[in-house]
C-alpha cells in the first residue's frame, strides 16, 4: 500500500469513527425526546452505545452517565449468553433490569437489539435508563434484599420481530405504581435502539462496509495504544487513599490502594467495609464502572470510551466488601456509595499526578424520590396519589487552575431537573431552590457551591421522602491546604430546625416542607493564596459572607 492510499484509509476510517458517535448520539437522543419518566427526558440519566457482535462496545454517545455506560458495557456479553447473536432476527428487542447483568439496580432498564443488514447481523444497540418506579419498597435504600426492591425481570424478549410480548408488559403494568410512564420509557429504550440501527445501515450502505470488523479493529487498536501511552507517563508505584460515606447502619469506609504498572493499572480494595443490610451495597460491575471512570478522567480524558480503553483498568475487589455485593443482596441505592469512588481514585493519584486532580465533591447525587396521596396518607389523602424523583446535585471540587462547579452533578454527569418539570407532572411546589451561600470549600481555587431547596405538596399537604443522601456526616475533603465543602443537612423547614434520617423513608407532616441543604465541594490551595478579586466578587453576589471572607481569606474590604 502506498503512502497516499495508507493516508486516505486513515482519513476515511476517521470519517467513519465520528459518524459512528453521530449514530449512537442520535439513538441517544431519541429516547430523550420520547422518553416518558422526567429522570430520563429532563435529567439525561441514561446511556446509549454500539456493541459488535462479541460484546465489545465500540462507541458510546456523548450523552449519559458513567456509571451507566461503563457498567453497560459489561452486560451485553450476558445478553449474548443466554441469545447468541446467530438466533437473533429483525425487530427483536431483549430486556433486563438484573443488578448483577446489568448496571446495578433494579430502577435501571437495559435493553439489547440487533442490527442487520441485507438480512445479515452486523452489529448491537445498547441502552440503559432509570425509570420512576419499578414497584417493591421504591426508590430507598429500606430493602433488606433485592426481592424487596422491585420487579426483578431476566433477560427476556419485550419484543418478538416487531411483535411485544403482552405477557410481558401484562406483568410490568401489574407491578408499578406508574404502569404508563414504565411501559412507555420501555417503547422508547425500543424505539432508540431502532433508531441506532437504521442510521448503521445508511452509514455502511456509504461506505459499501460489510461489517464493522474493520472499523472496531481500527477503534480498538488506536484506542489501547493511546490509553497504554498516558500510563506510561505515569510514576511507578502504589498509592493509597480512603473516604469514607456516611453509610446506613454505620459508617463506610472505602479504601484503595493502586498500582501503577507499565501495560495497567490496577486497583485494590482491601479494607473496604464490609456488606450492609440495606440497599447501599454496590455490584461489582457498578465499582468498576466508577473507579475506571475516576481514573480516565485524570490518566487518559482525551482517550474514547470502549470496550479496549477500559482494559487497562483493572480492579480488585474483595469478597465480602461493600462493593462486592452478591445476589440478593439489597443494592437499590448502590450510588449513594458507588459515585465516592471518583474521589477515591483522584486520592490515589493525587499523590501521582498533583496538578491533574480535583478535590473532593459532593459527588453522590441529591435525588429526593417523593410520595404522596392515599398510599402515604391513606384514604383520608389531601392529594392525588404521586411517586415522583427529582435529581439535584451539590458543588463539584476545586480544580488545580479553576474553581467547582456550582450545583453540579460530578461523577454522574445528569442534568439538574428543572423545578417546572417536576411540578408539572406531580403536586409538588418548589418554594426554594438556590446556590447555598458560604457552602463552598476555601482555598485558591475554591469548591463549587451546594443548593438550598425547600420542597412541599400542593396544599401543604402530608407527603413522604424516601431519603437517599450522602456527605452529612463526611463532608467533602480539600487538598494541597484546601478547606472542606459544608456538610449537607436534611431536615423541615419548622421554626426548631427538626433534623431527619439521612437516608430511609420518612414522612413529612400536613403543613411543613422537606429542606434541603446541599454540600459543597472541597477547596484546592492554600485560601490566602486566592486572588481578592474573586473573593470580592463571591462577597458581592451573596455567596461568601463578609466575616467569612475575612476569617478565611484575610480579605479587607473598601
Amino acid at each position: 500500500m502506498s503512502k497516499e492510499t495508507g493516508a486516505l484509509a486513515q482519513i476515511q476510517r476517521q470519517i467513519q469513527w465520528n459518524r459512528l458517535i453521530a449514530v449512537v448520539e442520535e439513538q441517544a437522543q431519541t429516547m430523550i425526546r420520547t422518553a416518558f419518566s422526567t429522570t430520563v427526558r429532563e435529567a439525561g440519566d441514561l446511556s446509549a452505545g454500539i456493541f459488535d457482535l462479541e460484546g465489545r462496545m465500540l462507541a458510546q454517545a456523548v450523552t449519559g452517565t458513567p456509571g451507566h455506560v461503563n457498567s453497560m458495557a459489561e452486560s451485553v456479553g450476558h445478553f449474548l449468553k443466554k441469545f447468541p447473536a446467530h438466533v437473533m432476527k429483525p425487530g427483536d428487542h431483549y430486556i433486563t433490569n438484573d443488578p448483577w447483568l446489568a448496571t446495578g439496580h433494579l430502577h435501571d432498564l437495559t435493553v439489547v437489539t440487533p442490527a442487520f443488514r441485507n438480512g445479515r447481523i452486523v452489529g448491537l444497540f445498547a441502552n440503559t435508563a432509570h425509570i420512576i418506579d419499578i414497584g417493591g419498597l421504591g426508590m430507598g435504600p429500606e430493602g433488606r434484599s433485592v426481592f424487596e426492591e422491585g420487579l426483578y425481570i431476566p433477560i427476556v424478549k419485550c419484543f418478538d420481530r416487531n411483535v411485544p410480548n403482552e405477557t410481558f408488559f401484562d406483568f410490568i403494568r401489574a407491578g408499578s405504581r406508574t404502569p404508563v410512564e414504565l411501559e412507555g420509557d420501555i417503547y422508547s429504550l425500543c424505539a432508540c435502539n431502532d433508531a441506532g440501527a437504521k442510521r448503521l445501515v445508511e452509514m455502511m450502505d456509504e461506505f459499501a462496509m460489510d461489517s464493522l470488523d474493520e472499523l472496531g479493529g481500527y477503534i480498538f487498536d488506536a484506542s489501547t495504544r493511546a490509553t497504554l501511552a498516558e500510563i506510561a507517563k505515569l510514576p511507578r508505584d502504589t498509592y493509597r487513599a480512603e473516604i469514607k460515606s456516611d453509610g446506613y447502619e454505620a459508617p463506610v469506609t472505602l479504601k484503595a490502594a493502586m498500582t501503577i504498572h507499565d501495560d495497567r493499572i490496577v486497583v485494590n480494595f482491601a479494607g473496604t467495609s464490609g456488606l450492609s443490610n440495606r440497599g447501599i451495597n454496590v455490584p461489582p460491575a457498578y465499582c468498576r464502572a466508577y473507579a475506571c471512570f475516576g481514573i480516565k478522567c485524570v490518566v487518559a480524558p482525551e482517550v474514547p470510551n470502549n470496550w479496549a480503553s477500559l482494559l487497562p483498568f483493572q480492579m480488585e475487589i474483595p469478597e465480602g466488601c461493600i462493593l462486592n455485593a452478591p445476589h440478593p443482596y439489597p443494592v437499590s441505592v448502590r450510588h449513594v456509595v458507588g459515585q465516592l469512588l471518583p474521589d477515591l481514585m483522584m486520592g490515589c493519584l493525587h499523590q501521582a499526578v498533583p496538578e491533574r486532580v480535583n478535590a473532593e465533591g459532593s459527588s453522590a447525587l441529591w435525588n429526593p424520590p417523593l410520595r404522596g396521596g392515599s398510599q402515604v396518607s391513606g384514604q383520608a389523602a389531601e392529594t392525588e396519589d404521586f411517586e415522583i424523583i427529582t435529581f439535584n446535585s451539590g458543588g463539584t471540587g476545586a480544580r488545580p487552575t479553576k474553581d467547582g462547579l456550582d450545583g453540579t452533578a460530578f461523577p454522574s454527569g445528569v442534568r439538574t431537573m428543572p423545578v417546572e418539570a417536576t411540578e408539572n407532572v406531580a403536586p409538588v411546589i418548589f418554594w426554594q431552590k438556590q446556590l447555598r451561600p458560604d457552602s463552598a470549600g476555601a482555598g485558591r481555587t475554591r469548591g463549587g457551591f451546594g443548593q438550598v431547596m425547600e420542597i412541599g405538596a400542593k396544599g401543604d399537604a402530608e407527603f413522604a421522602v424516601n431519603a437517599i443522601f450522602d456527605r452529612v456526616a463526611n463532608p467533602p475533603k480539600g487538598r494541597d491546604g484546601g478547606g472542606e465543602g459544608a456538610a449537607g443537612w436534611v431536615g423541615l423547614n419548622d421554626p426548631n430546625g427538626t433534623v431527619l434520617r439521612t437516608k430511609g423513608f420518612q414522612i413529612v407532616p400536613k403543613g411543613k416542607h422537606l429542606l434541603l441543604k446541599l454540600p459543597g465541594g472541597g477547596g484546592m490551595g492554600d485560601p490566602k493564596e486566592r486572588d481578592p478579586d474573586l473573593v470580592k466578587r463571591d462577597v458581592e453576589d451573596g455567596l461568601v459572607s463578609l466575616e467569612a471572607a475575612r476569617a478565611v481569606y484575610g480579605f479587607k474590604s473598601g
